[in-house]
């Protein structure tokens, strides 16, 4: 039992850390109880023995028992990929149109998250993907449809907690109307208030009543709720609308405090104060030590001086442990469910149900002794960009296994003008383009080029293997097919639908 008073604000504190093994100030700080928990990105994973070591050397540490969370929504927004089971993601499992296949893919996840030790989910997404400029949200939404969102967001819920796993409703009051990603800054949402609680709020509403174990706050400004402060820094939406108008009496964190969102406008410390004055429970820290030092000082000093009082932090150390105790690190899955093939299987095969095909023309199916194809792949991150058989991206690797013939040709999000030329130079000599993209309508000179091959090309099989919005911006493609998501699953799906093993049956769920 904790009695101290830096002891109940440390169990309020999630930090990130650098490297596959905890640092030794993190280890400390487990130790005397000054942090309540860590959470994973990709830079802390290696492999599934690793993960679960590392996880093991902060539980033996820490003198309470810890939560341990991670981002592991599938498909765009993944920690676990190599060497785990890459699933699709929320769009893609909204297109199958099936909620217990999502819930049976949720369960799935959770059991390999529960197998490392991993006790705290940062998902599933219930934002609506109102508009096709948001930059943050896409695929990671179900769709736009506030029930058919709710229905798939509580699917998600059941399947991570049955598993052991607490799941989180994310990112409160809902991000989908923004317009700026508030990594990179302050985010302003101007929707009425009808609005917000006739659609937004909906999913939230529906999770809550499914008993989701925690809710993310995000750093967006509502105008019409708090003009002044974003929802994590906000007493009127994080207490007021949260907690008093819609009940919910669970665990409530924060989105990284560390986003510019928030730093632009306050410092660590005044913003971790600001935060728990608002009703948080929880605040996350990813990287920076200097920046969990002051938002752990700032908080117990703000107690001290009674700013804060001592009963709201107990109100929240009540609900932490109270998360604590029913999510456990111990009672863990064997490792050996990790990647297993049941779970491949599984993730193949919610794949193939998430693809959607928009537009059926004469190049359906694809035939492997077909000649004179090119594919031409805009990468999702800045790559080597040379225009040669020998450049492979996971979509190539499986195209290139059916259509040995094929011509691979990768461009990363931004290229040179000479690249665009190379590019543009292909297309004659080309029978067949198949043209993927990844979310060129928020990017015009790709969207320039996209269009341009399609004006000039042949034949062109249009495959939009981000956001489906392209599907509706690009046009003249002979055949459109929609993967909802380019996680490894979704590819290889798409690319087995290309040469008809498969019809794609999904249905996208947002409008073009």
């Amino acid at each position: 039992m904790m009695h101290s008073l830096p002891e109940k604000v440390g169990q309020m504190m999630m930090v990130g850390f650098d490297g596959l093994r905890p640092p030794r100030h993190n280890l400390q700080w487990l130790e005397s109880g000054r942090i309540g928990g860590v959470y994973l990105f990709a830079r802390n994973i290696d492999s599934p023995a690793q993960v679960a070591r590392l996880i093991a050397d902060c539980s033996r540490a820490a003198k309470f028992p810890i939560l341990v969370g991670i981002d592991q929504e599938g498909g765009a927004v993944a920690r676990l990929r190599e060497g785990f089971t890459e699933s699709p993601g929320a769009m893609a499992m909204g297109a199958s149109g099936a909620p217990q296949l999502a819930e049976d893919i949720a369960y799935m996840m959770g059991l390999e998250l529960a197998a490392l030790g991993v006790n705290w989910n940062f998902a599933p997404v219930a934002d609506l993907a109102h508009q096709s400029e948001n930059p943050s949200v896409g695929t990671r939404a179900v769709g736009r449809s506030p029930q058919l969102v709710s229905n798939f967001v509580c699917a998600q819920i059941r399947g991570f907690q049955r598993a052991g796993v607490a799941a989180t409703a994310k990112h409160f009051p809902g991000l989908g109307n923004s317009v700026i990603d508030t990594h990179d800054g302050t985010a302003t949402v101007t929707v009425p208030l009808s609005s917000l609680y006739a659609e937004d709020l909906m999913p939230f509403r529906a999770a809550i009543a499914a008993g989701v174990s925690s809710v993310m706050l995000t750093h967006v400004v509502y105008e019409a709720l708090d003009s002044g402060r974003p929802a994590t820094l906000s007493k009127r939406i994080a207490t007021g609308l949260l907690r008093e108008e819609l009940g919910y009496e669970g665990a409530v964190c924060t989105d990284c405090m560390e986003m510019k969102a928030i730093t632009d406008g306050y410092g660590a410390g005044e913003s971790a104060v600001f935060a728990v004055g608002a009703g948080v429970d929880l605040l996350m820290y990813s990287h920076s030590r200097a920046a969990q030092e002051a938002a752990f000082e700032a908080v117990l000093e703000a107690v001290s001086r009674g700013r804060i009082s001592e009963e709201r932090v107990d109100q929240s150390v009540a609900r932490i442990q109270a998360l604590k105790r029913q999510y456990p690190l111990d009672h863990r899955p064997s490792l050996e469910i990790v990647g297993s093939a049941a779970h491949l299987a599984l993730a193949d095969a919610a794949s193939r149900a998430g693809i959607a095909l928009v537009k059926r023309g004469h190049a359906l199916p694809l035939d492997g002794s077909l000649t004179g194809a090119t594919l031409i792949e805009f990468r999702a991150v800045p790559h080597a960009e040379d225009v040669d058989r020998p450049t492979r991206t996971g979509l190539a690797s499986h195209l290139s296994s059916r259509l040995p013939s094929i011509r691979c040709c990768a461009l990363g999000p931004q290229f040179s003008e000479a690249k665009r030329r190379e590019i543009e130079n292909l297309l004659p000599g080309a029978d067949l383009i198949i043209l993927v993209t990844r979310n060129a309508h928020l990017r015009p000179r790709q969207m320039q080029l996209a269009q341009s091959i399609c004006d000039r090309a042949a034949t062109v099989l249009l495959l939009c293997a981000g956001n489906p919005y392209d599907a509706g911006r690009i046009k003249g493609a002979d055949t459109i097919i929609c993967s909802n998501g380019d996680s490894r699953p979704s590819l290889k799906a798409a690319v087995d639908a290309l040469f008809g093993d498969f019809i794609p049956a999904g249905k996208l769920t947002v409008t073009l």
